[in-house]
């Protein structure tokens, strides 16, 4: 029996994240909605080019075919279209195949406060305003930076984490930008025993990991089983900071497949070697380095964005 969407792992989207909406987008912005929804029916039978997300929203969907039995992979649309420009998308979305059937359309506003009816453990849209409110209000959402990806079939699902201020919070991150590193590795060696809160994507993380632990049953049953889910966690942390990461990660009860301690090194180094499908930062900075044929999203928390640490996640996902 499927899950219900109460027990889903669920991905909501913007339509700007999902495909290339930049031509739509431009006769918007230069003569307003009226003639924005005149050029979306105008064109409403002619698909849209996939997006930054695409590649990754089609290979997570696969999941359902990895699990057919629990089919525990949804993905929800939130659009600021109205239903009728919003047609030429759901039109887009089964000509690609793209096993998206639940959707909110809120005509020109903005669709975050929705993200928990839909039990989302993500948002990702390229509009900045939208992730800015959504992390403001609490809810887990990423901004997908423009880049020219690889929209290529695969046979993994590969998804890179930043840890501070991602899938942790920003505590140690704020004592190293008001203090120093010095300070910063002090106040990680004296803490070292104790487990960080949760960052924003703690429950989309916690969640990658239940399904990791179901493919790994399925290798001891069959050893000729070949994983799909491959997850890494790329950190600007070196020793002796590493050590309340992996504390934090035991006290979840969660491991990455991949983990690398860089001590400030460039993160494009490994990135482009993993070429994940998607990688969450919170430093718009280390995203800004032209990293090839990977999506970057930029998860705009606490106190390297200025927008405050958010005990939100700690009370909504700590079990997730």
């Amino acid at each position: 029996m499927p899950y219900p969407i109460e027990e889903k792992l669920v991905i909501a989207i913007s339509s700007s994240a999902l495909f290339d909406l930049s031509e739509s987008d431009a006769v918007f912005r230069a003569d307003g909605p009226e003639a924005y929804k005149k050029y979306q029916e105008k064109h409403s039978e002619l698909v849209l080019p996939s997006g930054v997300a695409f590649p990754f929203i089609r290979q997570f969907l696969k999941l359902n075919d990895k699990f057919p039995d629990k089919k525990p992979a949804e993905v929800v649309l939130l659009s600021r279209n109205s239903p009728v420009t919003g047609r030429r998308v759901f039109k887009s979305i089964q000509h690609y195949g793209l096993s998206i059937s639940r959707a909110a359309f809120l005509e020109g506003q903005s669709p975050y406060k929705y993200i928990p009816a839909f039990n989302a453990s993500l948002f990702l849209s390229a509009n900045k305003s939208d992730i800015d409110l959504a992390t403001k209000a609490g809810f887990p959402a990423g901004l997908v930076l423009p880049a020219n990806v690889a929209n290529e079939e695969d046979l993994e699902l590969r998804i890179a984490f930043d840890f501070d201020g991602v899938i942790a919070d920003d505590q140690s991150e704020k004592v190293g930008k008001q203090e120093g590193l010095e300070q910063f590795h002090k106040f990680e060696t004296e803490h070292s025993h104790e487990p960080h809160a949760n960052g924003p994507l703690a429950g989309l993380f916690k969640k990658i990991f239940a399904l990791q632990e179901i493919e790994n049953q399925a290798v001891l049953v069959d050893p000729e089983y070949k994983k799909f889910i491959r997850t890494a966690i790329v950190t600007a942390r070196n020793a002796p900071s590493h050590e309340r990461m992996i504390t934090t990660l035991e006290k979840w009860q969660v491991s990455p497949h991949e983990t690398f301690f860089l001590g400030g090194m460039d993160k494009k180094r490994i990135l482009e070697i993993l070429k994940p499908h998607m990688f969450f930062d919170d430093q718009i900075d280390h995203l800004k380095t032209g990293v090839e044929a990977v999506a970057l999203v930029h998860i705009p928390f606490g106190f390297a964005n200025n927008l405050g640490p958010c005990h939100h996640f700690n009370r909504s996902h700590q079990q997730s």
